[in-house]
């Protein structure tokens, strides 16, 4: 696979503004219907009503050559399947996005609806809607068609901190957590913000097994605030979470979710008052696609039961990409991966602007721990359940592998 690059220009801050980067951004709700069974905690949890809406979110990022597009869901976490068959639609549309340059990326809200299957009446029957499934992948076309529609010149600035939010807890290793919160914002030639993009690692499970209306929690609070204050579409996207970084000691209440978004959200606006202008003149796109080898009989089992509506045998086909815009760098990580990952994928960036680590991206494996965690001796808490919803002890290696292998 070869890089792809293609020409950008960012002038200086006192220049005239540059017309090299076009965006546009586009969203709309994916609230499913009621009653529908709740992913995450689980089996058998129906929806009552609505407190606040899912989305859709998606912003298309060009130089006027080449364009790639990035999207987020408020779900527990899309899988590879779904964007496969958004790649095979969006190839026969004209809006020339490059379908290998489609980014997917899910938020994890364990108040949303089951869109992998494990939280049915029963482990033996899925909980997926598939008429809602669909409704969802058509309006994502329809949204990055907007997005292309919407699309118009932008500076593109960014800013970057570590937080110390006490309230962001790793319950399996306490002293192991990435703090970073990263953050990309397109701003048009009247000022006015298109998109921006938010990267920062906590579980949003305020709400979790405690409520039974859809939310998005903490990240509603977080949209609430960043619409009110910056407009646009404000793109929240997940970091590494695994090994079960989450809210601790926390009021599980809809009140308290909203007030730890709006916190976040002060802190991303704290972050941009004083923005750094993207430097460089690229755009890179590296991608692999990977079979990842399956220990786990149970995965096994629930794809061949029809449960997990995808094709797991011996492996399970999963996609890792690895991008920049100037002088801005992603990388993915396709599930919930441990904080040393995403800090160790820090290192392999090489870059000096922002790092954004998409966890639950390209697809949501379960689980990516580190392989001591399958070690009963080690007594990590909460392993044992970690573990079970985990595709086996290689999968951190070789995630970090591919990753190692798209930076060189």
């Amino acid at each position: 696979m070869k890089w792809i690059i293609t020409s950008l220009i960012v002038l200086s801050a006192v220049s005239v503004f540059s017309q090299s980067f076009r965006a546009g951004a586009s969203q709309h709700h994916i609230n499913p219907s009621i009653p529908s069974f709740i992913a995450g905690h689980s089996q058998n949890r129906l929806f009552t009503g609505v407190q606040d809406s899912l989305f859709v979110k998606v912003v298309v990022i060009s130089n006027n050559e080449k364009r790639l597009a990035i999207i987020t869901y408020d779900c527990i976490g899309m899988l590879y399947p779904h964007l496969q068959i958004l790649r095979e639609r969006m190839a026969s549309r004209k809006n020339r996005v490059p379908v290998d340059h489609i980014v997917m990326s899910s938020t994890h809200s364990h108040a949303g609806p089951d869109v992998v299957g494990l939280w049915g009446a029963d482990l033996m029957h899925s909980g997926v809607d598939s008429i809602y499934m669909e409704r969802v992948l058509q309006v994502t076309e329809q949204q990055i068609d907007e997005a292309v529609q919407n699309m118009e010149p932008v500076e593109i600035v960014y800013g970057e901190g570590l937080h110390q939010f006490a309230w962001v807890k790793n319950i399996s290793e306490p002293e192991e957590l990435d703090r970073t919160v990263s953050i990309l914002q397109c701003v048009n030639k009247k000022s006015k913000s298109v998109a921006t993009l938010t990267n920062f690692a906590c579980h949003p499970t305020f709400v979790d097994a405690v409520h039974s209306k859809v939310s998005s929690d903490y990240p509603a609070g977080f949209y609430r605030t960043m619409d009110k204050e910056l407009g646009g579409v404000n793109l929240f996207l997940q970091g590494a979470i695994g090994g079960w970084v989450q809210p601790e000691g926390e009021p599980q209440t809809f009140e308290q979710a909203y007030m730890r978004g709006n916190e976040l959200a002060v802190f991303t606006r704290k972050l941009l008052t004083q923005p750094t202008r993207l430097k460089g003149s690229q755009i890179h796109f590296r991608s692999a696609l990977i079979d990842m080898p399956v220990e786990n009989p149970g995965f096994r089992q629930l794809a061949k039961a029809g449960v997990i509506n995808r094709s797991i045998d011996a492996t399970v086909k999963t996609e890792l990409a690895v991008f920049s815009i100037g002088n801005a760098m992603f990388a993915t990580h396709p599930g919930e991966t441990v904080p040393e990952m995403s800090l160790a994928t820090r290192k392999l960036l090489n870059t000096n602007g922002p790092k954004f680590i998409l966890g639950l991206s390209m697809d949501a494996l379960g689980y990516i721990v580190k392989p001591y965690f399958f070690d009963p001796a080690r007594k990590i808490p909460h392993a044992e359940y970690l573990c079970s919803m985990s595709v086996g002890p290689e999968s951190s290696i070789i995630v970090m592998k591919t990753l190692a292998d798209l930076t060189k």
